[in-house]
């Protein structure tokens, strides 16, 4: 198994789009980033610990690619928003790519510079990509959200 962490905005959808990817074998979400140790959700909504809302992907590099993870990334968020997603605000809710290995920050430097030269968005992508720290995971209740609550948010290709 391998490990893949990702922050694009508020994570139950982002966490529901890894989900259903064939090969991953668990998404959690939780906080990374920052500089507060063991964070809560309350904390990390006032933007003060430093910290994002991630998913932290568990993943078969034999059924699904760190490559095919970063497409999912960037269609389950808009990479061009700074420190926001739609109506949630704030650097908690930053694009982000926690790299784990030195492959993986190449994958994702090749991958982010091959989109934004492709023209399908219309402003520069903002995504950082940066070395994964310690990433806290998120309360019972964050985890499997979309699941928990009947709903189903993303219809990925």
């Amino acid at each position: 198994m391998a490990k893949a962490t990702f922050a694009a905005g508020c994570f139950w959808g982002v966490e529901d789009a890894f989900r259903q990817v064939k090969g991953v074998t668990s998404a959690t979400v939780g906080y990374i980033g920052g500089h507060t140790k063991n964070p809560t959700y309350k904390e990390v909504c006032t933007d003060k610990t430093g910290h994002a809302e991630a998913v932290e992907v568990e993943f078969n590099p034999n059924e699904v690619s760190y490559r095919e993870l970063l497409a999912v990334f960037f269609q389950s968020h808009d990479p061009t928003q700074f420190n926001r997603q739609g109506p949630d605000y704030g650097s908690q809710y930053r694009s982000a790519i926690f790299f784990h290995d030195a492959e993986q920050e190449k994958d994702a430097q090749e991958s982010l510079a091959a989109l934004d030269k492709s023209g399908i968005f219309k402003r520069k992508i903002v995504t950082q990509i940066v070395p994964a720290s310690e990433f806290f995971r998120a309360e019972e209740y964050h985890q499997k959200y979309f699941e928990k609550q009947g709903i189903r948010a993303c219809h990925l290709p």
